[in-house]
């Protein structure tokens, strides 16, 4: 059982003691301390609350609808919804902030309370530490009974969300339309079976099958979207003699493909093709985490911009973009962020963007992800116990490798010529995750290999 608190949001499993996990209790507090905040900003008082299809969702939902109203905050309830669409209901509604209720890749015993600004993005650290301060001494004051806020729904949030993907100016729902294709989606029993179908008609797709359609929670198989938790999706695009599978995480903001012949296109490769799309109408720079392949970087030198390396965590990717004034960024998870549509990772401009590119370049899946340089990650993690001393671990590691270049901005990152590894405690889980790259996936593996039994005889 685990309580985690970080720039991704308050995130625990759900049953247990309160102060491990996440229970009422903490929902209460964090919820409280985050609408205190909220209220300190003067940004207004009303707020956007969604969920994704877990099953601790409603129950969360309630308790978290239930505190803001006690603040005398206004709730706009999108009900079951996706993380990019509560962001950009935000917007449409000038709400004060937001709260997404959603563990996202966790398994389904997870559940979390990711907290949005007035612009519908992420809080930064600062403002993250002083909702956790607010929550942690209870420094907050509950409303009079003339004084409750309101409650009501806002069942078009999806819809506003599909229009606004549909009409961006780089998608071309005519070239989709004609290019007839035949799709399988894996939606892993969550908001995606509503969102993903649903976008595809209106671009014009008619032939769509759905796997793990049913919104219930139970998780058919690890939601986290890599090749090992696939093999369905795979299976059912070669059944189906598909042009493209698509999978998608429960909240809808990660993204990956299976080419036609079942292989996958690669997680890593969602953001590169998007982007490739994108800077050959928009020519600019580029930001991904430094966990992310260097592929990235080759495309968008290609295209004349300049690639730029964050910190692990959607925040930083973003405020890395607004630095550099980026036209595309995100992270090598699959997460795409389109700036001028919103500040977020959205499947569903990456989807609409990933079907027009298809639909242009008149390529296969397959035939298009060759276009791309090939480089191989291998993604690892060891878990580890509580109180584990991390930083003594990575501070004999670095000195292990002191002849190496060695960025510490999050965790350890050390090159080896043409190759890299990256180590890092996650934002979502009690793990150090290991990522190394290079040109040979033996040579990846190896590398990831002996960086594991360097952590482990320093545990």
């Amino acid at each position: 059982m685990a309580l985690i608190k970080s720039i991704s949001g308050i995130r625990g499993t759900i049953g247990g003691k309160p102060g491990n996990t996440l229970s009422p209790l903490d929902v209460v507090k964090f919820t409280a301390g985050y609408g205190t905040w909220l209220m300190q900003q003067g940004a207004g008082r009303k707020i956007v609350v969604g969920r994704d299809g877990r099953i601790s969702g409603e129950m969360v939902q309630r308790l978290v609808v239930s505190t803001l109203n006690a603040l005398g905050l206004d709730v706009i309830d999108v009900g079951l919804s996706t993380t990019p669409t509560v962001e950009m209901a935000v917007q449409f509604e000038q709400a004060a902030g937001g709260i997404i209720i959603t563990a996202s890749h966790n398994p389904k015993d997870w559940n979390a309370l990711k907290l949005l600004n007035s612009q519908g993005e992420f809080i930064n650290s600062e403002d993250g530490a002083a909702v956790l301060a607010l929550a942690e001494n209870e420094d907050f004051t509950f409303a009079s009974v003339d004084k409750l806020g309101s409650y009501t729904q806002n069942t078009t949030a999806l819809q506003q969300h599909i229009d606004a993907v549909v009409n961006y100016p780089l998608v071309d729902v005519e070239a989709i339309t004609k290019s007839k294709f035949k799709i399988v989606v894996d939606a892993i029993n969550s908001s995606g079976a509503i969102a993903v179908p649903s976008l595809l008609r209106a671009l014009g797709v008619k032939d769509v099958t759905v796997l793990n359609e049913e919104v219930n929670g139970n998780f058919a198989h690890n939601p986290e979207p890599l090749p090992q938790h696939l093999t369905q999706l795979c299976n059912e695009v070669n059944r189906k003699k598909a042009n493209l599978g698509i999978a998608v995480d429960p909240d809808v903001d990660r993204l990956c493909f299976v080419n036609e012949d079942g292989s996958l296109f690669g997680e890593e490769y969602t953001l590169v093709a998007i982007s490739d799309f994108v800077l050959q109408q928009r020519p600019g720079n580029t930001v991904s985490n430094m966990s992310s392949t260097r592929a990235l970087k080759d495309v968008t030198e290609k295209h004349g911009g300049e690639y730029f390396p964050s910190a692990v965590g959607e925040v930083n990717v973003v405020t890395k973009m607004k630095a550099v004034n980026a036209v595309i960024g995100g992270e090598g998870n699959g997460g795409i962020i389109i700036p001028d549509l919103h500040y977020g990772r959205d499947a569903l401009i990456g989807i609409a963007l990933y079907l027009t590119f298809l639909s242009k370049s008149e390529k296969s899946s397959k035939q298009l992800r060759g276009t791309f340089p090939d480089y191989f990650i291998s993604k690892n993690k060891i878990e580890l116990d509580y109180g584990t001393n991390v930083q003594s671990i990575f501070d004999k590691i670095k000195t292990k490798y002191k002849n190496n270049p060695i960025n510490t901005e999050d965790g350890l990152k050390i090159e080896f010529e043409n190759d890299w590894v990256h180590l890092r405690t996650s934002n979502t889980e009690p793990i150090i995750r290991i990522y190394a790259e290079s040109n040979f996936e033996t040579t990846a593996d190896n590398i990831a290999r002996k960086m594991m039994n360097d952590i482990r005889e320093n545990m």
